[in-house]
């Protein structure tokens, strides 16, 4: 196959051309990695205006206790006040400009900016200003018009997402049925969940929709890109058939895969009761099909992933990461990376839970380098003026696959996990943002 580079003049018919290209034939163009100002349309369009996860509440579990969070560039405080409420505050001093908060996460009544000394409750409330009357005249500034922004937050079952768009829709509507799928990971404890630690952060030559699209359902390159955790034993060797039976499902902004494997086998004992009593007989019908292992993305940028860690000589033992692909750049992601447990699990096995979750997803983990490898080399690749015009495939699975008649649970499912079902509806899902004005 020949292909010739074609001059396309701007983002937004590089945009509809790839919008069209995708939607008719599921090809997918690479400029989409790389453009620079295609990035810029994305923070207008997408970043400023969906609901983006920042923080879990337990976080922040005492009056005065905050941590800094990142909607792409936008920084904001996270911060619950003296009454309990929870409070996104956009951070930046009304006067210059400035952080007003320089630290990542502590305790504070107020924050005081360090250029000027403007001093801010942490309810967003301008309560200081240095010689106040003698600058800005004898009646003073009036300090009630001058508040740190806050900035939409709303939660669901202790995730905190915020929105920078005020007009946006409330966070349960955009959610929608998507709730029956994060159910799985947020109600399996009466007691909910905590995070333990701080979230891991690294920073890569990536572009950021590279690790939504691989969390939201890539079974496939398990066995090429992981080679190694499969050769020492850490993960199962697959061949064609190894995810015949673990589906895919997709509903409004969610998309994700099942994985058959080890039926509750990796859970401590008390956890499998609690979960029967608190999810639906919809839930427990994909459960007795062994199917509670999965991977999933909730568009824009936070993937979730619950699976069991498996390391030679020891029982497997699950654990719970929710990751944030944040964007600071066409081709530079920083990966924000939480461990979540549930709180009324024994110590013990908190422990071994966090150290399954080390070995394979920290820092420094057996299956996190190999990825960011592969996601590195497509964005640098996609900077070449023929690679914006090179169409990638998207097609597994749509030519013979069928949606599943009896799947129990909301939205659509496809019967295999070796499929790009989940992949083609968060791209479809994108182009929705990026090209319709109706948004």
């Amino acid at each position: 196959m020949t292909v010739t580079a074609q001059r396309v003049h701007g983002p937004e018919e590089y945009l509809a051309t790839a919008q069209e290209k995708f939607l008719q034939r599921a090809y997918l163009l690479p400029g989409l990695f790389s453009d620079p100002e295609i990035f810029r349309l994305e923070k207008e369009r997408i970043f400023a205006r969906a609901w983006h996860f920042v923080a879990h509440e337990s976080e922040i579990p005492r009056p005065g206790d905050y941590v800094v969070r990142y909607v792409a560039d936008d920084p904001l405080i996270i911060v619950r006040t003296e009454s309990g409420e929870i409070r996104a505050l956009y951070n930046m001093c009304r006067h210059r400009g400035m952080q007003v908060c320089r630290a990542e996460a502590g305790n504070a009544a107020f924050f005081r900016c360090p250029y000027h000394g403007w001093t801010y409750k942490n309810t967003g409330e301008l309560i200081g200003v240095p010689f106040h009357r003698e600058v800005y005249g004898a009646e003073g500034l009036q300090r009630g018009e001058w508040p740190l922004i806050s900035v939409r937050l709303e939660s669901y079952e202790g995730l905190l997402f915020a929105n920078l768009d005020p007009e946006a829709i409330p966070l349960r509507e955009y959610l929608g049925e998507a709730t029956f799928y994060l159910d799985f990971y947020l109600k399996k404890s009466t007691a909910g969940l905590e995070v333990r630690g701080a979230p891991d952060r690294w920073i890569f030559p990536a572009n950021w929709k590279l690790g939504a699209d691989n969390f939201i359902g890539d079974a496939y390159h398990t066995a090429f890109t992981h080679r190694s955790t499969v050769e020492v034993g850490i993960l199962p060797v697959p061949d064609a058939n190894f995810h015949k039976d673990g589906p895919q499902a997709i509903v409004g902004p969610w998309a994700g895969g099942y994985v058959p494997n080890l039926p509750y086998a990796a859970l401590y004992p008390h956890l499998v009761g609690t979960m029967r009593a608190n999810l639906t007989p919809a839930h427990h019908a994909i459960m007795d099909h062994d199917l509670w292992q999965s991977h999933s993305t909730l568009f824009p940028n936070v993937s979730f992933l619950n699976a069991p860690g498996i390391m030679p000589g020891t029982a497997p033992v699950a654990y719970f990461t929710l990751r944030v692909w944040r964007p600071l750049g066409p081709d530079r992601m920083e990966i924000w990376s939480w461990y979540l447990v549930e709180r009324d699990a024994p110590e013990e096995w908190k422990e071994a839970s966090y150290r399954a979750y080390v070995l394979q997803f920290g820092t420094s983990g057996t299956l996190e380098q190999d990825d960011t490898e592969n996601w590195s080399s497509i964005t640098k690749v996609a900077k070449g003026q023929l690679a914006r015009t090179i169409p990638l495939n998207y097609r597994m699975g749509l030519d013979h696959l069928q949606p599943l008649t009896d799947w129990p649970g909301p939205g659509q499912a496809y019967p295999v996990d070796y499929t790009e079902y989940a992949q083609r509806h968060f791209w479809t899902t994108y182009f929705e943002w990026m090209c319709s004005n109706s948004r």
